[in-house]
């Protein structure tokens, strides 16, 4: 055939294939495969049952979930091309859907047809609709995916499913979502906690009858991880002047949903459906895993529990988009202002229940690559002249195909060994890279680890110094490694300073270590290059030795002044002496005063926040660390600090080389040993022990019609495409924002493959590949039909964030509020119903957007209080720069969790509630996670049954309101609660420290200062007066 012309692309997911479903399969690795090359790892059987066969794609009925029978093959024949292979699934046929998100069977009678069988569908917009109940019989979440009976082909869909009847296309959304709720778009089939019943004098939600009058609405949303969710059940009455709209006449595309509508100024807030699905124990494991082989399907929400199969695109873990149909052309991504973004989590860490990408193995001619646009081989290409050649999916390039790779095509177009290849069959892969990928191509030494330890007055003071030398005798043992069997290869060196830098010679041979003091800090060399860097085995004896030793050498010090500056050029001077990358620890107390490189002084001005001039105090002050952090990119030296002040240290300045190097920043203001010893210890083991690469390189490509413009996140940037990071851990995110430069068609959609070239911790260099594949839409209506508005938040506040360093936050949060306004009012006047102007319609999956952006708007870098300092401000910057969505979820709107109501006897939390005070009860306790804190804040009539239970002693007044852990009791309550604790802080980064708050207490105002939904002492407003001023600011662009 004429490679040129597009030919129609065969789906590579969803078909029967030999080798998955009981057919004979060559292994992948372990010995030869039919394309000929070695494999040295461990056999690739691939998700066994992942592979479901799809029906041949003119029928859209439930699917069958077992093996295909023998005769499944013919369904091959539907796309009666023999020279092309795998490829996004094709839009002009609908795709093939996974087992779970399979459309209803297109005979069932449209929404608008009349007839018994089925009510009429609730309005396309979130417009006005009541609370609402399900029957007695009915529970109102099902906890598990609606069953569909196989006889229903040709008739109306069950009774259970009559209010939301699915005739979307196939790729729109997907149906129930295993593990915890769906997105907010699919709102009745919800596979989270179940939700408390409302009262029954209201209407059951399968008819819709005259409303209620409006009593007041009783019963916490449904909820557990925190805001709004587009929660059918709950709604206010309307308000003069805001009436529910007609549904859309004649709307393509999903149903219409019930949702966000007029909101009252004071109705307790439930304008919104807040489904709160409490990320962990409330899931069901046991339902659909979400299957990654559908293109532009919106992946289950970051707060809910779920399992992944891959079949072709990354997983959500890896890689979330803001839209997954996104427009074809740039005149209407204009006119929307969605914006278009990823946001990237290369190394991110999988659950046990889920592969880590394979390693695949190409030899020494190394991966395959398009010879245009140098694609890695990924699923969207092509084979082409019987597998001689394969066509780009981005490029449309066509490539000879290496002897050593060549297989020959089944009558399908699919090569033979397509399922036994993780790069012809999976979303995310790695490839073994050869010494053409390295530094000067020479195979990559193992990295280090130097550790630097500042021994001024306040550091010995405080207990830091002592802590560090205690702790990291036992965190050697836990250096990264590939297999926890083998001991790791990276080595270790060690040095001090305050106004001078003292190195430490730790040589096996050696019976004491040996100290070298460099005073001459202005130019910093390392005095030793043998015994500085050594291995941990070999030279455990003088380690041990040397740290008991430093804390007793330093302990009488009266040295206050410090330089900072000097202590990363040793660092970095002794990586270059050993030619190897690897990571500083800096441990720090105050600002680097002392004459030395990179001396700073204070510059704090409260008096300057809010003016024109604030945006200086986000740029760092001297040139000095800009320029040292491209050194440390360049050799793959990575900074990684850890602050201890007092007093202001300027964080924008000192961060600098952290945030350009792929490093972190943590910040114990005020250390105390008794209180923070505990946080900072298991900061500091996460941090040692958490998977890592360095030297890292990532670039993003995309297929024609869109590129990538922008990047956010904590790396460095010496060219326009190569996203630079000297280190990349298992938590950093990369951001990216994507622009249209062509137009793009709906039938092949929008593909992008980020790869990243690291040396991994043994000292291997790698390739870790992953692909995404997208809708495109020429209709606004499928582009606000998939969006995800946690990654839209992500996206904007880290946009605001950097905005920050060049403009005055009022204008900043003005501009935000100005793009969200503009959003909802294409949405409106394009393509919602006619209604109202006193009614604010939002689209199904942008309910909670106002109540998040006025999270983003009111957090302490955009609009910050009296008490909240200068470094504060600077490093919550920097950290939400690289945070991923599941963590700047929590971060803005914090989970809220009422303990008193836990049911010690199941495993489920209590459903969360709303993050606002009139919530709270004084009889009750309730946990707030912050992604940083966690506070438990106890009632003043909280019953004293409670109280002992949890904290020992039956009186409110005895509760001691300083202790950071709470006391191990001998009963079921205490250990209930101390396990959601911990539970909540395995699944992030950074360990919270637990606060107990007694209400009226002095430590309320920082408790309160989290409910979000309130207004707050700084001038941030409410969610209700916000929600009026954006429904003010859409009505202003509509007129």
């Amino acid at each position: 055939m004429n490679v040129n012309q597009q030919p129609h692309m065969a789906s590579p997911y969803g078909q029967p294939q030999p080798g998955y479903q009981g057919y004979p399969q060559s292994g992948y690795g372990g010995q030869h495969v039919p394309g000929g090359y070695p494999a040295p790892y461990a056999p690739y059987n691939g998700p066994a049952s992942a592979y479901q066969p799809g029906p041949p794609q003119g029928m859209r009925g439930p699917p069958t979930s077992g093996a295909p029978p023998v005769s499944a093959a013919q369904a091959y024949s539907q796309f009666g091309q023999g020279d092309i292979q795998n490829g996004p699934p094709p839009l002009g046929a609908p795709p093939q859907r996974s087992v779970f998100s399979q459309p209803f069977p297109t005979a069932a009678p449209p929404f608008s047809a009349p007839g018994p069988t089925q009510p009429p569908g609730p309005p396309l917009a979130s417009q006005q609709t009541f609370p609402q109940a399900p029957p007695p019989s009915q529970p109102p979440f099902s906890s598990a995916p609606p069953q569909v009976p196989p006889a229903s082909y040709g008739g109306p869909p069950p009774p259970v499913q009559a209010s939301h009847p699915r005739a979307a296309p196939p790729t729109s959304q997907p149906a129930a979502f295993p593990g915890g709720p769906p997105p907010t778009s699919t709102p009745t089939q919800y596979t989270g906690p179940p939700m408390q019943q409302p009262p029954v004098s209201q209407p059951s939600s399968f008819h819709s009858g005259p409303p209620p009058p409006p009593t007041s609405i009783q019963g916490p949303p449904l909820a557990s991880q925190g805001p709004p969710m587009s929660q059918a059940n709950h709604v206010a009455p309307p308000q003069p002047g805001m009436l529910a709209g007609p549904p859309v006449p004649g709307m393509a595309g999903p149903p219409p949903q019930p949702g966000m509508q007029g909101y009252p100024p004071q109705q307790n807030g439930e304008y919104c459906r807040y489904s709160c699905c409490l990320s962990g124990s409330q899931a069901n494991k046991g339902s659909e895993p979400f299957v990654t082989g559908v293109r532009g399907q919106a992946p289950p929400l970051v707060t809910t529990n779920f399992h992944v199969k891959d079949q072709g695109n990354a997983s959500p873990r890896f890689i979330r988009c803001t839209a997954y149909n996104i427009p074809c052309t740039s005149d209407m991504a204009k006119q929307s202002q969605v914006p278009l973004a990823a946001v990237i989590k290369p190394l991110a860490t999988l659950p046990p229940d889920e592969n880590s990408p394979y390693i695949v193995d190409h030899g020494e001619s190394g991966p395959i690559r398009c010879n245009r646009c140098k694609a890695y081989m990924c699923p969207y290409m092509q084979f082409i002249e019987g597998g001689r050649r394969f066509q780009c999916g981005f490029c449309s390039c066509v490539t000879e195909v290496p002897p050593h790779y060549f297989q020959h095509l089944d009558h399908t177009g699919k090569r033979v060994d397509c399922y036994d290849r993780p790069e012809l069959s999976l979303g995310s892969y790695e490839f073994l890279a050869t010494v053409d990928y390295c530094k000067n191509n020479k195979i990559p030494q193992p990295p280090a680890f130097i550790f630097l330890i500042d021994v001024s007055y306040n550091a010995v003071k405080n207990g830091m110094v002592r802590i560090v030398c205690q702790e990291l005798k036992t965190l050697l043992d836990y250096l990264p490694r590939e297999n926890p069997d083998v001991q790791s290869n990276i080595r270790v060196g060690f040095a001090t300073y305050n106004k001078v830098l003292h190195f430490y010679n730790v040589k096996a041979s050696l019976a004491q270590p040996q100290m070298m003091v460099v005073s001459d800090v202005a130019d910093m060399f390392v005095p030793l290059l043998d015994g500085f860097l050594v291995n941990v085995s070999e030279s455990r004896v003088v380690i041990e030795s040397l740290l008991d030793q430093i804390p007793d050498m330093f302990a009488d010090t009266r040295e206050t002044e410090t330089v900072f500056g000097p202590v990363i050029q040793a660092g970095l001077e002794a990586l270059k002496a050993a030619d190897c990358a690897g990571k500083l620890f800096v441990f720090h107390t105050s600002l680097p005063i002392a004459e030395a490189p990179g001396k700073l002084k204070n510059r704090e001005d409260k008096k300057l926040v809010g003016t024109d001039k604030e945006k200086s105090l986000f740029q760092p002050q001297v040139s000095f660390y800009a320029n040292l952090a491209k050194e440390c990119v360049a050799q793959g030296c990575c900074v990684d600090l850890f602050l201890f002040p007092n007093q202001y240290v300027d964080v924008a300045t000192l961060g600098v080389v952290p945030t350009s190097t792929g490093g972190s920043v943590y910040k114990y203001t005020y250390f105390q040993a008794q209180s923070d010893q505990e946080r900072f210890l298991n900061d500091l083991r996460k941090d040692i022990q958490k998977k890592v690469g360095f030297d890292a390189v990532m670039r993003v490509r995309t297929s024609t019609g869109i590129r990538a413009t922008d990047f956010f996140g904590s790396f460095y940037m010496s060219n326009t495409t190569d996203v630079e990071l000297a280190g990349l851990d298992c938590d950093k995110t990369v951001t990216v924002e994507f622009r249209h430069d062509d137009k793009l068609s709906e039938e092949t959609g929008a593909l992008m493959q980020c790869a990243v070239l690291y040396t991994s911790c043994s000292g291997q260099r790698r390739l870790r590949i992953h692909n995404m594949a997208v809708n495109c839409c020429a209709q606004l209506a499928d582009l606000y039909r998939n969006c995800e508005t946690d990654t839209i938040i992500n996206f904007f506040a880290k946009y605001a964030y950097r905005c920050v360093l060049n403009n005055p936050t009022k204008n900043v949060r003005d501009s935000l509020v100005n793009q969200c306004a503009q959003i909802l009012a294409c949405y409106r006047k394009n393509c919602a119903s006619p209604s109202s102007a006193g009614q604010l319609i939002l689209p199904e999956c942008m309910k909670l957007l106002p109540v998040y952006l006025n999270c983003v708007l009111k957090s302490d870098v955009l609009h910050p209080g009296a008490d909240v300092s200068l470094d504060d401000r600077a490093y919550l910057r920097q950290l939400v720069s690289a945070m991923d969505v599941a963590e700047s979820h929590v971060f803005f709107y914090p989970r809220l969790l009422p303990v008193h109501k836990l049911d010690v006897e199941c495993d489920t939390l209590p459903v969360a509630i709303r993050d606002s005070e009139e919530r709270l009860s004084k009889g009750g306790i309730y946990l707030l996670e912050t992604g940083l804190n966690l506070f438990l804040w106890v009632g003043a009539n909280a019953q004293q049954e409670l109280l002992q239970n949890i904290f020992g002693t039956p009186a409110f007044g005895q509760i001691d309101s300083n202790m950071t852990s709470l006391p191990i009791l001998d009963n079921p309550y205490s250990k209930r609660v101390r396990e959601i604790v911990e539970s909540f802080r395995a699944q992030r980064s950074r360990y919270m420290k637990l606060m107990v708050v007694k209400q009226e207490d002095k430590l309320e105002l920082i408790f309160k200062h989290f409910l979000v939904e309130d207004k707050n002492n700084s001038g941030g407003a409410s969610y209700v007066d916000f929600l009026c001023h954006m429904h003010k600011e859409i009505r202003q662009l509509l007129s």
